[in-house]
């Protein structure tokens, strides 16, 4: 049996053979080779490119539909005069000291008007113990008298103790905290009661303020929303940290600080700068450095970068080297810097034009 396998395996192959070698096996051959080996790649789709360089920057140009779809909203920006702003750096207080005098004083006056009416009582016994001439004895006449001058010492004690709390709280605090501790104004108590919180605002050594910072704004975390601080009077120390002047400022307590917590604060100067307002929503930051975008045509933008601390105003940059009537990215900065990003992997196709 094992000849007769062999001779029908030698057939099959030899039909195969002779199949392959003729014109219908020859095509068929050929349609399952291109069947099965794989063509020529796709041509890969590369993003669109939006970005050139002309005059040695880089431009974003965008149809209208891409301007719309990302968002891009400008504005022309005149140059007018600003009032610049400090940058200051602030710490609430912990106003324990204050309750403490606060306390001290109103027990000191007290004291002082229970002195007050017990020389007032002694003086009467005395005088009317002296008028009694005869009718009042020798012991009488000397016990009201030292009653009378014991109270007289109690009371210059209770006077002094006043003094020395007054010229304390003015010590410690100045004129303008120290009258209202005296005094208990609703301002000292708006502080025992944390409704509002006192602020130490310090400016950078060798700035000044000509006459009172009374537009001051502090930064709350984590938002960097600002919040008004109000004015109160000059510090009578700075910190130590920064070694400036420093002012005293009220917070309301539900702004978001703590005792002990720091802040950012700025400050109205006396200077004016004369330049575009440009709001901080505009800016971008990339490779350490702070830029805008500004059109340099129709649908046209290019980055443009401020100085090294750039002066403020009104929660605004102020920049200074561009002419008037720029038409300025208020929004959409960052999209502009995307496709800036997608231009310099766009030669490798690593981005898709989305």
């Amino acid at each position: 049996m094992s000849w007769l396998r062999g001779l029908l395996f030698a057939g099959i192959v030899g039909g195969i053979a002779a199949f392959a070698v003729s014109e219908a096996g020859t095509a068929l051959i050929a349609e399952l080779r291109e069947r099965v080996a794989p063509g020529p790649p796709a041509p890969r789709h590369l993003p669109a490119q939006r970005t050139a360089i002309e005059d040695g920057r880089t431009v974003v140009r965008l149809k209208p539909a891409e301007r719309e779809r990302l968002g891009i909203a400008t504005q022309v920006r005149p140059s007018a005069p600003h009032r610049e702003e400090l940058q200051a750096y602030g710490s609430v207080l912990d106003v324990a000291r204050v309750t403490d005098l606060t306390n001290s004083y109103a027990s000191a006056r007290a004291q002082l008007q229970t002195a007050q009416a017990r020389v007032e009582v002694s003086r009467n016994a005395f005088q009317r113990a002296k008028n009694l001439g005869p009718y009042a004895t020798t012991v009488q006449v000397e016990t009201t008298e030292g009653t009378f001058q014991t109270d007289q010492a109690a009371l210059a004690a209770a006077e002094s103790q006043v003094r020395t709390l007054a010229a304390t709280a003015q010590q410690e605090w100045g004129p303008v905290i120290g009258r209202a501790i005296v005094e208990r104004s609703p301002a000292i108590t708006r502080l025992i009661e944390r409704v509002d919180f006192l602020v130490q605002v310090t400016l950078p050594p060798g700035e000044s303020i000509k006459g009172q910072p009374a537009a001051a704004f502090a930064e709350v975390p984590p938002q960097s929303a600002r919040i008004a601080l109000r004015y109160v009077s000059p510090a009578t120390r700075t910190d130590q940290r920064i070694q400036g002047l420093s002012y005293f400022y009220t917070v309301p307590g539900d702004s978001g600080f703590l005792p002990g917590m720091s802040m950012l604060a700025f400050l109205a100067s006396d200077r004016t700068v004369t330049g575009l307002s440009v709001p901080e929503d505009a800016v971008v930051h990339w490779q350490g450095g702070t830029w805008i975008y500004r059109a340099v045509a129709p649908d046209a933008f290019a980055r443009h970068a401020l100085k090294a601390d750039p002066p403020m105003s009104a929660d605004a940059y102020v920049v200074e080297d561009l002419p008037g009537d720029t038409e300025i990215v208020l929004t959409g900065a960052q999209a502009l810097l995307s496709e800036e990003m997608k231009s310099l992997l766009s030669v490798s196709g690593g981005v898709d034009d989305d």
